[in-house]
């Protein structure tokens, strides 16, 4: 029996599936592209953005935040600490979107298109920012006193010479993906999670907040960011999840109702009491998540 939440016919075949999981890849990469490029763009802008990190740095004192320079004196107290913590804003902040994505794609259709739509909306006002605001990071202002932890320590993504790097735009701090990225994972993980029927699911899953948490400590920590860089990207991902609906809460813990309400939106018929034959399944079928996700465009 063909079920009415999924097309009938070669629609929905492995080669549909796989032109629809192509056509994801495309739009991510795209995207990002034009990101990066855009970023770029203020590159040359060095004496503006060193005007707005003055301004900034004022701001955070007269709102009385705590100075950067307590957080990076912890991780200067051992090598260790300070190495890891590089490695952590290197090495951790694009594989864990990436793979949190992945796993979304595969068991959480229905969720993975609200999550890339909120992170499209967040990094697209993002790059607004970075243009009409570049500033330059803690690391770069004398009167932060900071240590650039990345060029004294290591690893680090950034040459010695801003003007000389042409992978990265080193003024475009306000505001931090880094964080506001690592937010919306542990908010994008807690909801995808969440128990049956809408429930509160196990606590265990508010452990997701640590990644933002150890990320904002981090970014700070490495003066790569300044307190308000990460407030001004919780405020834009508060605004994006305001903005873009949430997907409906799964009945099953395996996330195939999930995926049925996507099949459902896209196909305008599917009701609660038909069939749930032919819908979306949980892993190891990721040529039907595939379908959901192209169907719910």
């Amino acid at each position: 029996m063909t079920s009415h939440t999924t097309p009938a016919g070669p629609a929905g075949g492995p080669r549909a599936a796989r032109r629809r999981l192509i056509r994801e890849l495309l739009l991510v990469v795209g995207f990002f592209a034009v990101y990066k490029a855009g970023r770029l763009l203020s590159t040359d802008r060095t004496a503006e953005a060193f005007r707005n990190a003055d301004r900034i740095w004022d701001a955070e004192r007269a709102l009385h935040l705590p100075g950067e320079g307590a957080v990076q004196r912890l991780l200067l107290h051992g090598d260790v600490l300070v190495t890891t913590a590089n490695t952590y804003y290197a090495g951790v902040h694009f594989p864990a979107t990436a793979l949190f994505l992945i796993w979304l794609y595969i068991r959480r259709p229905a969720h993975y298109l609200w999550t890339r739509r909120v992170l499209a909306v967040l990094t697209g006002a993002a790059l607004v920012l970075h243009l009409a605001h570049p500033l330059a990071p803690p690391r770069m202002l004398p009167v932060a006193r900071l240590v650039d932890t990345g060029q004294v320590y290591g690893p680090t993504v950034y040459r010695a010479a801003p003007d000389t790097d042409t992978l990265a735009n080193q003024f475009a701090a306000m505001p931090s993906l880094h964080f506001g990225w690592a937010l919306m994972l542990a908010v994008g993980m807690i909801v995808a999670t969440r128990g049956s029927q809408g429930g509160k699911g196990s606590p265990w899953r508010l452990l997701w907040l640590l990644h933002p948490v150890v990320t904002l400590l981090v970014i700070v920590g490495t003066a790569n960011h300044y307190w308000l860089d990460a407030i001004v990207a919780a405020a834009l991902l508060g605004i994006a999840l305001l903005l873009v609906p949430r997907p409906r809460a799964a009945s099953d813990p395996d996330g195939t109702d999930a995926g049925r309400d996507l099949g459902a939106d896209a196909d305008g018929g599917a009701k609660g009491g038909e069939s749930a034959e032919g819908t979306v399944p949980a892993f190891p079928r990721p040529k039907s998540a595939a379908a959901a996700v192209g169907a719910g465009k």
